[in-house]
Formats: structure tokens, sequence, C-alpha cells
């Protein structure tokens, strides 16, 4: 391993070029992207339903096909799943990626082909190496292992030739033999379904190794980084792993979780955020010091953006990159190499920069409130527990936030269940300077609670420890990349876990 190291981080220095092709040539890049899977699809038997024969432009392609939504591909998924081929794309498909969001109780099956592994999923990762190679040229990150807290979901097979998993164990079993050389734990921990029991093995089977990089979703994160501090009775995780130089994360902001991280892991360490999802690697940090994701605009994936206040109509309108604007709310629409057609992939995202072009993940389109006309998303809702915190020197290790509706003696306000590091004096202080904050990030929140006429001082619960793991756990969505939804513009996710919390004691 040692002796390969170096040649990899040569290999990955050496390919920033072809990185800059595509960044300074964004429109042709994604032009040609197109270009190819229109070809590859045009064989298929999406492709025939939608005339791709005939789909010389952009423009066609988006008249002839509708936004697709993953009922709408979901009897293709089934035929795929049953070894039916060329039904969404012309090579075979032997792997799903399972996702079940946080939203939805049920599974989706993202079809995984060869051509989305290696030019998507593995090109991208690739590519994450060659950006901060380039911004940080004296880095020794390949002389030691990287840790990934991957998902927990053991891979499963439908039949023999057609298997599932979640994402990082489709990736896992099939990511090429040296990369297993530079990374820990080893496959059999990595995949283990039991996820307390994973973050022990974990924990005991990497404080010995040289542990140079880490990734995976902040809330497990922190988990596994404390258990290891009492472990080792050290105060930093820099002080268990001295070379520790990078940590990268994803699925949910970072914001709410930055300062905790710098503290517990010690100074000297790089963050770099990712954006890595079943249905493909759309973004990630070119530079830690950036507000903002590089979109990958040359891995298998033509982008649509679709203005938010689209969503629901008959024939919403998407627009191309030409058009975005900085700051404004888009969700996602994507055609894939893994044979997903202009598909809306449930998250908002949001232009930091169009040059080049950066985004930030801005929330979910199912997930915000609006009950009042208070449009908050979980953008607004992250910096204001971020900004909260700060005030009150409180650490948030998980909430989730509902409306609270008009009633016969009270007014409308947020209920905001909070799971605290340690739980404060007094929650009516945090509930101020919460919504201080969210007053400062969000005009229309401003607007609504003037004088209390629409809305009341935000109410907030502190939970117990073990409350939201508890609900994760009776949903059968503990550890990996689940997650509890920040905002319901609906009370069934916050009353199913209040309800729980008074039930359930805590373990």
């Amino acid at each position: 391993m040692k002796l390969l190291s170096p040649a990899i981080s040569r290999l990955a220095r050496f390919r920033h070029w072809r990185i800059e092709q595509w960044i300074n040539n964004p429109i042709d890049a994604q032009r040609e992207v197109l270009q190819d899977l229109v070809t590859h699809g045009q064989y298929t038997e999406f492709g025939r339903k939608f005339g791709f024969k005939e789909l010389f432009n952009i423009r066609k392609f988006k008249e002839r096909i509708p936004i697709q939504e993953y009922e709408d591909l979901k009897p293709y998924i089934d035929g795929l799943m049953k070894s039916e081929e060329n039904l969404l794309w012309n090579t075979p498909v032997n792997w799903f990626a399972k996702s079940s969001g946080t939203t939805s109780d049920k599974s989706k099956f993202i079809p995984i082909t060869k051509e989305s592994l290696e030019d998507c999923h593995f090109q991208a990762a690739k590519d994450v190496l060659t950006l901060y190679y380039n911004f940080n040229n004296e880095s020794d990150l390949l002389t030691g292992k990287g840790l990934v807290i991957g998902g927990s979901h053991q891979i499963s097979k439908i039949n023999e030739e057609i298997q599932f998993g979640d994402l990082s164990a489709v990736l896992l079993q099939n990511t090429p033999m040296w990369a297993n050389w530079i990374r820990t734990p080893e496959l059999a921990i990595a995949l283990m379904d039991e996820w307390e029991g994973k973050i022990e093995m974990l924990a005991q089977s990497t404080i010995q190794e040289d542990v140079t990089s880490l990734s995976g979703v902040p809330t497990w994160t922190m988990i596994l980084i404390k258990r290891i501090l009492e472990i080792t009775g050290k105060s930093t995780l820099r002080e268990v792993w001295p070379n520790l130089e990078l940590y990268i994360h994803g699925g949910v902001s970072f914001l709410p979780y930055r300062d905790q991280f710098q503290k517990i892991i010690g100074e000297g360490c790089h963050y770099l955020e990712m954006y890595n999802a079943s249905e493909g690697f759309f973004a990630a940090q070119d530079n830690p010091e950036e507000d903002g994701m590089l979109l990958f605009l040359n891995h298998g994936i033509f982008y649509e953006f679709m203005p938010v206040e689209e969503y629901g109509k008959t024939q919403p309108k998407t627009i191309g990159l030409r058009e975005v604007e900085m700051g404004k709310n888009y969700a996602l629409v994507i055609s894939t190499n893994g044979g997903l057609w202009r598909y809306l992939v449930g998250d908002t995202v949001q232009f930091t920069s169009t040059w080049p072009f950066r985004i930030k993940v801005s929330g979910r389109i199912k997930q915000y409130i609006n009950a009042f006309g208070e449009e908050l998303i979980s953008d607004n809702a992250d910096k204001a527990i971020a900004l909260a915190s700060r005030k009150t020197g409180l650490i948030i290790n998980d909430y989730t936030a509902a409306p609270v509706y008009f009633g016969d003696n009270q007014k409308g306000a947020h209920e905001w269940l909070i799971e605290f590091d340690n739980p404060p004096v007094s929650t009516e202080q945090f509930a101020y300077e919460l919504d201080c904050a969210l007053k400062s990030v969000n005009s229309d929140y401003e607007a609504k609670r003037y004088k209390d006429i629409a809305l009341t001082l935000p109410k907030v619960q502190s939970l117990q420890k073990g409350v939201f793991r508890n609900w994760l756990l009776s949903k059968n969505k503990l550890g990996g990349q689940h997650k509890i939804p920040r905002l319901s513009n609906d009370r069934k996710y916050v009353d199913e876990i209040l309800e729980l919390a008074r039930s359930v004691p805590v373990s």
C-alpha cells in the first residue's frame, strides 16, 4: 500500500486538467452528456415510447418527455428487477441501490448500471481527490487510510444475477481491489446490519490505524468519534489520529454541527462537503473555503432546474445552466446513465456561483413549513439553529419542526423538537434566540411574526437523548444515510415522535 499510494496521488494530481475542461466549457459538456444519454436510450423501451431517435436538441427532449417521479418509472424498474432488459438503459442492470428517504416509509430501488458506477460514482470520487489535492498540494492523504462510515444494509439477492443494497454497500462491493488497500474497516464490519454494534466495532477496529480521512453523515460520525474518545481517554480525535487531515461530510447540512466537530476533532483538519445520492454523484466542494459545491457536469448526468413554484403544475417549466440565478430555489431534475429520464430527485438546490457552477442543497421539495405563508425551508432552519446554538452556547444533536395550527384559544406557531447534547436550563431562552435568528434569515417569517399577528414565539421541546434514534429504529431506518426530516408542513412526524417520547423509555 505504501508503494501504491504515491502513484495514485501523482495520477490524481495530474488529472486536474481534465476537470478544467468541463469547468471552462460547461454548456458544451452538458450537451455532449445528453447526446450520449439519448444515444444509449434510443434502444430502450422508454426511448421507443418517447421517440428518442427523433430527439436532436434539448428543446425537443424536454417537449417529448414529461417530468418523471419514482412512481412513473416504477413499472420499468419492476421489470428490470425481474431480469427484463433494455427498459430504461441498453446495458444490463445487475445492481439496485435501495433508498428509502426520510419522507416515505416505502423503499425505492434505483438502477445502477456499469456506466453509472464507473463514469459517475467512481469517476466523481476520483475527481474529489483531485480537487482536494489541487486545493491542498502538500497533502499526505493517501499515506494513511480513509475511514468510511457507510450504510448498514447487507447486499441482498433478487435472483442469481441481480442484487441490491444501500448505495454505500453497492459501491463497496464494486470498488476496485486497490481501493480496499487504502480504506478501513474491513468489508465485514463496513456492511454490518446492526448499527449500534457496528459503531462499537468501527471504534475498536480502527483506533490503531493511521487514519488520514473520515467520511460519513455528521450525526453518526459524531457518535463514532465520541465512542473513540471514550475508549482512548483522549480529548480530540487528532490526538488519536495525528495525521487526520480531512473530514468529508454529506447527507445533511453541516452548519449546525460545524462548531461541535471543530472542537472534538481538533485543529489541522479540513472539511469538505459532497453531494452523492443513490441517483448519482452530483457535486463536491472544490475548495473548502468556498461556499457551495462544484456541480459535476461531465459524469453521465444531464441537469435541469425547476423553479420550486413550478412544482405540481401539469407542465412544469425547467431551465438550463444559462438561465439559473444565484440564491434562487430550484428542484433538481436529472437524466442519467443509470436510466433515469427527467427524474425529479426531490432535493432543492441554490446556486452560490455561476462561474464555475457551484450549488448548495437548500432542502427537499416536501420538507418545508408554509402553514402561515412563512415559506421556511431547511436552509433557513439550519442557519437559525446554528445562530441560536452559538448565542446560547448549546450543542444540538438533532432536530425537527412542524406547525402548530390555529385553535380556539391559540395562534399559530412552530413546534421544534430538539435533542440537545446537554439539556438547557431554559428552553425559553433558546426559543427567543431561535426566533431572532429565523427573523434574520427569512423575511417572510419575520413579517408573519410581526406583533404575533400570524405566528407566536416558537415552542421548543427538549427531548431526552435517544428519542430520535428510537423513532428511526421504529421505522427500520437506523444508521447509514437515514436522517430525521428537518421540516414538515404537517404534524405527522412530530406527533409520532412526541408520542414515542411519552410512551417508550429511552435506553
